[in-house]
């Protein structure tokens, strides 16, 4: 079978185009993008305005931008097919190209569950616009009406007179006629999509398995040089002393280079300061940064102690909070109940752990400065490098490689702004290399939160009050250094959005200001507010006696498409869609709810005193379920042994991959139940490594994860990141069901579990 050629260009695949010997280009640009200044006309554009995701040369070969970065997720195996598929083109006459960071580009922040649902009809836009031109193309030829004409298998066919005309065929004739508008051209019926939703192949697997794939640390530039940062411990942390020369007497050592303190009083994506030692080879620089002896001024933050403040946090929704969320009467609901449950929860900051460290290559000249960087925002690190180098966006050019993992943080380019300095203090290209070390101790973390609910049982035991706190330091703290207050997009992960039957209903943020970099992690607030909500109705569960899985699915009532009124907000975030398009759908998540206590055998697991847990959560606009098995090992300690997820993510483009995230993420989630906790004492983060920040492994991964897809003409959903939250309240869930001790904390495996 012929293989796909898969092609990475560096500087500018558009001005490459330019000198192409003629051919066709078109493409979409996001009508809120601030555009970039288009490429220089040339044979391949001319008379184009548009050529920014799909290029037909005239021999036929189709070159498919994909504007989103891949981090084994599959994009570059999807939205390319979506784009083929629609076009009608042949995939083995399909080339990928990785884009550079542009805001031609609109939206390029592979981040939040995006890439398809944002992407899926644009994409389908572009293929269509080509596949519109061809056909009149070829209808103009054959002087036949083009509605009788069909685009498929890499050319046009005119079923009535049995004529075909392969791409290359039409191409100049198409590049002559005028471009339609995408918004108009019309789409395909989505049975006519012969691979979207089908097997797919992962089309980098063969150089990711082959070590061809390039990732941030494998490029090399002639004459560069490696540097690793001793950053402070302790942010807002600044150098009082360092031993240089001791540094620089290491073999291979050139230089040291102070590197400036954030300004203003917020951090943002601006590197840490420090001291960056700047050497021949890693081994070098990581030697030489251990014999510099610094002494730091840890600044404002020392004082921080994760244990200290989890008491604080526990303080603020012990109280009354802000009030975003309010139904009925809560306090009149609570003085009728016949019963009150209140718990509290807690989970701590969580680091990313990619497998793969930051990393990131500069090299500066008069021309400006270019970058080869494992990011997921490569427009993020182009305005970054352009601000700390004082520098024209337009003279900045960021290349995006393979990423080992991001879960969020290499959209944060401070990394790429570090190898952007050193390489013009070196005059030379830099690595700025970052260790594991460094990435635990000194990266952005996800945030610690306290959740306080409260729910008001009538004489039947159903909840007719229900009351929720959420403290937690925010996200815009890390940009506005005096926000301590929980922002409405993340409310409206989990708590803004969340469906229930409950006439009574009121939710409230708490203060809590931030002493260490906050940072989106995968899945977000959603993790800690899943964990809360799903837990706590396990409990009410409990303590009537009941089902927990009949007590979920009264709790969220009968299926329906929630209004703004029932959830009592004026809005709801709704991960930037439109409600109208994507509304809290309850039936959706009753329904998976349903399937996955269908096909786990729920009751009869219960009626033989199997330990399972259940939970399930609506978030990136889909919704999933998942029944979590345990059991005890050898030694006594939990293991979970098998688990059950069912997913709707509406339009699934690339059912293999949506699968494999899936189980990614139960894997990732029950990292976060079992394992993740990062503590901080003195301002400074106490871990290390994965010896003291584990991961799960191997031998604790189930040997059965059953993933289940719904099958959904709805709106694309996300993928990536829904699979995570219903992870950890279903162990935790299961664990109460095995030991029948209540844990409302996390990690599992810090409390002896």
């Amino acid at each position: 079978m012929e293989q796909q050629r898969v092609v990475l260009l560096r500087r500018s695949f558009l001005a490459g185009l330019g000198l192409a010997a003629g051919g066709l280009a078109l493409g979409l640009a996001a009508a809120d993008a601030e555009a970039a200044p288009p490429p220089a006309p040339g044979p391949a554009t001319q008379g184009l305005r548009t050529g920014l995701f799909l290029h037909l040369a005239n021999d036929g070969m189709v070159s498919v931008v994909c504007h989103r970065s891949e981090m084994g997720q599959g994009i570059r195996s999807s939205l390319p097919v979506v784009i083929a598929d629609e076009l009608g083109a042949d995939m083995a006459r399909v080339t990928i190209v990785q884009a550079v960071g542009d805001k031609a580009y609109g939206d390029q922040n592979t981040d939040g569950s995006r890439s398809v649902r944002d992407g899926y009809e644009k994409m389908r836009r572009v293929g269509a616009t080509a596949r519109t031109m061809l056909v009149a193309a070829a209808a103009k030829r054959w002087r036949v009406p083009a509605a009788e004409c069909v685009a498929e298998g890499h050319a046009v066919h005119h079923a009535k007179s049995k004529r075909s005309l392969d791409f290359r065929e039409l191409v100049a004739d198409a590049a002559k006629l005028p471009v339609p508008d995408e918004k108009t051209v019309a789409l395909r019926p989505n049975a006519e999509l012969k691979r979207v939703g089908g097997p797919l192949p992962l089309i980098d697997g063969p150089a990711i398995v082959t070590g061809r794939a390039q990732f941030g640390a494998d490029v090399r530039l002639p004459g560069m040089l490696t540097a690793v940062i001793a950053r402070p411990p302790v942010v807002g942390g600044k150098v009082v002393r360092y031993d240089g020369a001791r540094a620089l007497a290491v073999p291979g050592v050139k230089k040291l280079v102070d590197l400036p303190a954030p300004k203003g009083g917020a951090v943002g994506f601006q590197p840490l300061g420090g001291v960056a030692v700047v050497a021949d080879t890693t081994w070098a620089a990581m030697r030489g940064r251990a014999a510099l002896s610094v002494e730091w001024d840890h600044g404002p933050n020392a004082a921080y102690d994760s244990a200290t403040y989890r008491e604080a946090l526990s303080q603020a929704v012990r109280a009354p909070g802000k009030v975003v969320r309010k139904v009925g009467d809560v306090d009149g609901a609570f003085a009728k109940a016949a019963r009150t449950i209140e718990a509290e929860y807690h989970v701590p900051h969580l680091a990313h752990a990619a497998m793969e460290p930051p990393s990131a290559v500069a090299k500066v000249d008069a021309n400006g400065c270019e970058v080869w960087a494992p990011t997921q925002n490569p427009q993020a690190a182009r305005t970054e490098v352009a601000r700390a180098l004082g520098l024209d966006e337009a003279k900045v050019t960021v290349n995006v490689t393979f990423l080992g993992g991001g879960f969020g943080r290499k959209s944060k380019p401070d990394y790429v702004a570090e190898a952007a300095l050193l390489a013009r203090a070196m005059g030379a290209p830099v690595r700025v290399q970052w260790t594991r070390e460094d990435d635990v101790q000194s990266g952005y973390f996800h945030s610690v939160s306290a959740q306080h609910l409260k729910a008001g049982l009538d004489a039947d035991g159903k909840v007719g009050a229900w009351l929720h706190r959420t403290a937690f330091p925010p996200i815009p703290s890390t940009f506005d250094a005096k926000q301590k207050t929980p922002s409405e997009g993340e409310l409206g992960l989990g708590v803004l959005d969340l469906a229930l039957s409950s006439p009574n209903v009121r939710v409230e943020a708490c203060d809590a200001p931030a002493h260490v970099r906050i940072g989106w992690l995968r899945s977000v607030c959603n993790i800690f507010h899943a964990f809360a909500v799903q837990s706590f109705i396990d409990e009410i569960a409990h303590a009537r006696q009941a089902d927990p899985r009949d007590v979920l699915l009264e709790v969220l009532g009968p299926a329906r498409k929630a209004t703004l009124a029932e959830l009592g907000v004026e809005k709801v975030p709704n991960y930037g869609a439109p409600i109208e398009q994507h509304p809290v759908d309850v039936g959706r998540l009753r329904h998976v709810i349903e399937r996955v206590t269908e096909i786990s055998g729920w009751s009869a697991a219960r009626k033989a005193g199997r330990a399972v847990g259940l939970a399930a959560h609506r978030s990136f606009l889909t919704y999933v379920a998942v029944v979590a098995a345990v059991s005890k090992d050898a030694l006594g300690k939990v293991k979970v042994d098998e688990v059950w997820l069912v997913a709707d993510a509406g339009t699934v483009i690339n059912p293999d991959r949506a699968r494999s995230q899936m189980e990614g993420a139960v894997v990732f989630g029950m990292s976060i139940a079992l394992h993740g906790a990062i503590t901080v004492k003195g301002g400074a983060v106490e871990q290390t490594n994965f010896r003291d920040y584990p991961v799960v492994r191997s031998p604790e991964v189930p040997q059965r994860i059953h993933v289940e897809l719904v099958k959904s003409d709805a709106p694309p959903g996300g993928v990536g990141e829904p699979g995570v939250p219903p992870v950890a309240p279903a162990i935790a869930n299961a664990v109460f069901a095995l030991t029948k001790q209540r844990y409302r904390e996390l990690p599992l495996r810090r409390q002896g579990v």
